[in-house]
């Protein structure tokens, strides 16, 4: 791949000093990293540190002279394939707003012809303020993409949303923002997953005990739904099974709706019959009520027991009736002893491929847009680093193509 300019534009945020890991993660992976600083950002956090950490000249001052671009922001615009702004305080959004160019920054913004991403940071008060919201909106309007702050103590001892995002999500929207822009460069090439037929479960289950009460858990359905969308991006013809969750339907996708764990071996046995791949992201209760009751169970007693029945193994049925041409992918949620865990699991399941993470990493699990898996195969194992859960999606169903012609390979040998 070629390698990929990103200009960083840091703005003053008590949070500035996060931008020192983002550039060195990127320029540890190989990208070409240009950082503008704003005045009041080289006050926290001075020029020097970003140098060394880029290896490349860092910019505050248009009029500097010290640089190779004589026009700094024509320059900087013009060669970058991706501009973030992180952190970006509610000066810089409000002046690319509005269409001000009176420093580095926010002119090189005004040239800007490329994607632009920015990660808010401020006051919790300032980034509710409804002038920061509509400029937000504003900005969302014209392409930009925004990486949601984060809630929690801020630096100014209130609490409330306004945090940075942590510099490992930053670096996973980036690489996926460029990603994109890959896919989209290549949209007239023949898709991978063209012709190919993908059925995926997403969210949890639902077991009712009576009209009102059910059992579940804290799956929101956002990995199944990301594989989905990229599954769908890919070219296949794609069916999402999902249970009760609140996210749209991804685009060109068709979606199933179910509540119990007997309403998705339902689907899921349909929906594989005609499918090349079938991924088991649904977490599904492993337990459901020994009775439903028709009417809300009224409050008797101090304590109360309850008779369980196990839910239907669909992973195991799945991998039990699969043909020799389809490719069955299943997930593991672990808190402890992960590989080993997740490998009995795939075996005992006839998976081909299983993705298992561990509940307690910082950026994996539930609820997030970012993930962090390992990858099995009868005969491999690879851990990859954070990510969002798109471009997880999208390595997910590639290493299912590269599976599924393996196989296709080995029975034309015999």
């Amino acid at each position: 791949m070629e390698k990929k300019t990103i200009v960083l534009g840091v703005t003053g945020s008590i949070s500035a000093f996060k931008a020192c890991s983002i550039v060195s993660s990127l320029t540890k992976k190989g990208y070409a990293v240009d950082v503008i600083l704003t005045r009041h950002a080289a006050a926290f956090v001075p020029p020097l540190t970003f140098a060394a950490l880029s290896h490349r000249d860092v910019y505050v001052d248009e009029f500097d002279g010290t640089h190779e671009a004589l026009i700094p922001h024509i320059e900087l615009a013009r060669r970058a394939d991706l501009f973030v702004i992180a952190p970006a305080d509610a000066n810089i959004l409000a002046k690319a707003a509005c269409g001000i160019g009176d420093d580095l920054l926010s002119s090189a913004l005004l040239a800007c012809m490329c994607p632009i991403l920015a990660a808010p940071a401020m006051n919790v008060h300032m980034y509710e303020n409804p002038a920061t919201q509509t400029n937000i909106a504003t900005l969302a309007k014209r392409g930009w993409s925004f990486i949601e702050p984060g809630e929690g103590m801020l630096a100014c001892a209130e609490t409330g949303k306004g945090r940075l995002a942590e510099p490992e999500e930053i670096v996973a929207h980036i690489e996926s923002a460029l990603h994109n822009q890959e896919e989209a460069s290549a949209a007239l090439e023949p898709l991978p997953l063209a012709g190919k037929r993908v059925v995926v479960s997403a969210g949890p289950t639902q077991e009712a005990l009576d009209p009102v009460r059910f059992l579940s858990n804290h799956s929101s359905g956002k990995q199944g739904f990301a594989i989905a969308t990229a599954a769908a991006k890919l070219g296949a013809d794609t069916v999402l099974v999902a249970g009760p969750v609140h996210l749209p339907t991804p685009e060109n996708v068709k979606r199933i709706d179910i509540v119990s764990a007997l309403d998705l071996e339902k689907a899921m046995k349909e929906q594989a019959e005609s499918a090349d791949f079938i991924i088991m992201a649904a977490a599904v209760a492993d337990y459901r009520f020994a009775t439903t009751h028709e009417q809300k169970m009224k409050k008797s007693g101090d304590t109360l027991t309850m008779e369980f029945v196990k839910s239907p193994d669909i992973l195991r049925g799945l991998g039990q009736t699969k043909r020799d041409d389809q490719v069955l992918c299943g997930f593991a949620m672990e808190t402890e002893n992960l590989d080993a865990n997740a490998r009995e699991k795939m075996l005992s399941k006839n998976c081909d491929l299983l993705v298992a993470n561990n509940l307690h990493t910082q950026g994996a699990g539930f609820m997030t847009d970012t993930n962090i898996v390992t990858l099995m195969t009868p005969d491999s194992l690879s851990h990859l680093p954070l990510q969002t859960k798109e471009e997880l999606g999208r390595k997910i169903l590639l290493t299912m193509l590269e599976i599924q012609k393996g196989k296709h390979d080995h029975a034309s040998v015999h």
